[in-house]
């Protein structure tokens, strides 16, 4: 499976922020998504999952030897500011969720199942969401993950609000995940993109661009990247 991009582009106002943008992101593979403040990682990721329109360019997902035009139903998003009803429990927003697509999902695990995966205790699961930490906040986002098990999962940002070992919790869940999905985050921190990653892309100018996998493991690699990012004119929006 492959997700393909292709001249993608988007402008606000009189700042071009995607600039024909294009590459190809394979089932199996980590990538992290690197970027300046301001580079437009958020606003791929919006263009990505259908968020915000695009000005131009396509999204396609090749899969079982057919490509078509990705749809809604593909992507998962975790978003740095989680959006969720803070008015109800965990356990109450997951249970409605399961029960409003229930004839679309196949539950591989019962409601409590999933949440113990999740490392979330009972206490919090019966908690207000409005009391969750962003933490644990991006925990519950990635558990519908688990039961929609979308081909294409974009994070921004997912590991940042975490504490140290729900950090190490979320890492090998991610790179278990990997097998059967496509996963992209955004991150600012290349320790952490160099130590989790299979592949690095960098946003650079609007346009998409791999880094060279021997610069994963160099001496130099926080200098290389730098290098890379450091004439980057910062956008407007992100």
């Amino acid at each position: 499976m492959r997700l393909i991009i292709e001249e993608v582009s988007k402008r606000f106002n009189d700042k071009q922020v995607l600039k024909g943008a294009g590459y190809t992101f394979e089932q199996g593979k980590i990538y992290g998504l690197l970027g300046r403040n301001g580079a437009g990682k958020t606003t791929l990721f919006n263009c990505l999952s259908g968020e915000l329109a695009k000005d131009g360019g396509k999204v396609m997902l090749e899969d079982n030897g057919q490509t078509r035009e990705i749809g809604e139903q593909d992507i998962g998003y975790v978003y740095s500011l989680p959006i969720l009803p803070e008015f109800l429990t965990g356990y109450e927003f997951v249970k409605f969720f399961m029960d409003v697509n229930k004839n679309r999902l196949k539950l591989e695990h019962s409601l409590d199942g999933y949440f113990d995966m999740m490392g979330m205790t009972e206490e919090d699961r019966h908690r207000l969401i409005k009391g969750y930490s962003h933490g644990m906040k991006n925990k519950l986002q990635m558990l519908l993950f688990l039961v929609t098990k979308p081909l294409v999962i974009l994070l921004d940002e997912p590991l940042t609000s975490f504490d140290v070992i729900v950090a190490l919790e979320m890492k090998n869940m991610l790179r278990a995940m990997k097998q059967e999905h496509i996963l992209i985050f955004s991150t600012h921190i290349l320790q952490l993109a160099s130590d989790l990653c299979d592949e690095l892309v960098v946003l650079n100018n609007g346009q998409l661009s791999g880094v060279p996998a021997e610069l994963l493991s160099s001496a130099d690699f926080e200098q290389s990247v730098i290098d890379l990012l450091k004439d980057e004119s910062h956008a407007e929006h992100d």
